[in-house]
């Protein structure tokens, strides 16, 4: 377990990685290619495009295949599709290249996370926020690289062929590592929280009350990170008058504090239990935005998203834990979530501009912080089911 666990985690990083890096790339695929700001926006609906189409059909797969041969098989996918973009000669076929590199993303997203909770289950205690702080941390890496490519003036091809290359060293790694699959009705250990009755694993493959209020929980969360993606630096230069510098401050405390978050939430969940570490995360969370949007002052911002960083830390993990305890399929449940988030990440930039057009900014990004209040709202839906009488418990070699 313990070399699984390295290969999961590394699976997480080289995604981060490799997505993080083409984002500082996108201005020069704009240039290359005569691109406006209209028609840009429209190549990068691909990837959202692309990953919606593959989440749910991805936990069907997951299934019937195992999470291994999935995560082997999307990575292979993405790393094969991100050279690709760097290659698009016109419009309709950078959307082409993205939309695909997007459908092996997201086909990618639940493998992996179906594998991190196959890793998780045999440990017997949290560890799904050590995977996603490897996401965010190879995400930050990423970027850096991009930047620095940019930089340097590295041509788009070569540079993602690169990060495409990195991505199928990765993949044989994986192929040599066996990985264990979540069995069906599996009950996942993740904290000392005990449930009430009635929250048992079922065998329903539709969408429950209480898979579906996990899937809200994930629409939040990533809407908050995607709104603080695209509008923290805007709002920090022109509703506060904060300098080009400064400006960026904001989605990196974010960042920073998000992956520390991540790094010790594993730690944070065994101690006090899903239900109360998202309830005290995220109205800490809630109220720190909503204290700095009152201040109106730039220190105040940047201390904001640093906490609302961290009190989403560890939300997406305890969602996807809590999701594969919902339904007798783990890798469903676990798409159907990730899909759920997914779309909130997506709709979050333009609904926050739709309102700041018809109010403010500052009001806008006031939805961020009743949403995640509305999180710790809803964090007892993140409690555990019931363990099994039949489970077999962990061997001590799985504790390593």
């Amino acid at each position: 377990m313990r070399t699984a666990r390295i290969v999961v985690t590394l699976v997480f990083a080289t995604n981060g990685v490799v997505f993080g890096t083409w984002t500082p790339r996108i201005p020069a695929v704009q240039h290359a290619l005569g691109l406006d700001e209209a028609r840009l926006g429209l190549a990068l609906l691909g990837p959202a495009a692309g990953s919606i189409v593959s989440m749910l059909a991805t936990g069907l797969l997951v299934r019937r295949f195992g999470s291994r041969r999935v995560t082997m098989t999307a990575l292979t996918a993405f790393s094969l599709t991100i050279p690709l973009i760097g290659l698009a000669p016109t419009l309709p076929w950078l959307f082409t290249a993205l939309l695909a590199w997007g459908a092996a993303m997201g086909a990618l997203d639940v493998a992996m996370n179906t594998a991190g909770l196959g890793v998780q289950r045999r440990y017997g205690r949290p560890i799904l926020s050590g995977f996603h702080a490897a996401l965010s941390a190879g995400g930050l890496a990423g970027a850096l690289a991009g930047a620095v490519a940019a930089e340097a003036d590295v041509p788009v091809a070569v540079h993602l062929a690169v990060a495409g290359a990195l991505g199928l060293a990765v993949t044989a790694v994986v192929a040599r590592t066996p990985l264990p699959d979540l069995p069906h009705g599996a009950d996942l250990p993740s904290s000392g929280d005990r449930p009430h009755g009635g929250d048992r694993p079922h065998g329903s493959r539709h969408l429950s009350p209480a898979l579906a209020a996990l899937g809200l929980l994930a629409f939040a969360g990533l809407l908050a990170e995607g709104a603080v993606a695209d509008w923290s630096a805007v709002y920090l230069s022109g509703a506060l008058g904060a300098s080009a510098g400064l400006a960026g401050a904001g989605f990196v405390a974010f960042s920073v504090t998000m992956t520390a978050g991540r790094l010790l939430g594993d730690r944070i969940v065994a101690a006090a239990g899903p239900v109360r570490t998202v309830r005290v995360a995220a109205t800490v969370a809630a109220a720190g935005l909503a204290g700095s949007l009152l201040l109106h002052q730039a220190w105040a911002a940047i201390a904001g998203f640093a906490l609302l960083g961290a009190g989403l830390a560890t939300l997406v993990p305890v969602v996807f834990t809590a999701a594969a305890h919902r339904t007798a399929h783990p890798a469903t449940a676990v798409a159907t979530v990730s899909t759920c988030g997914f779309l909130g990440f997506i709709a979050g930039p333009p609904l926050i501009g739709a309102l700041a057009s018809a109010t403010s900014l500052t009001t806008a990004l006031a939805l961020v912080a009743v949403l995640t209040g509305c999180v710790a709202l809803l964090a007892h839906t993140t409690r555990p089911a019931e363990p099994s009488a039949a489970r077999p418990a962990p061997s001590p070699a799985d504790h390593r």
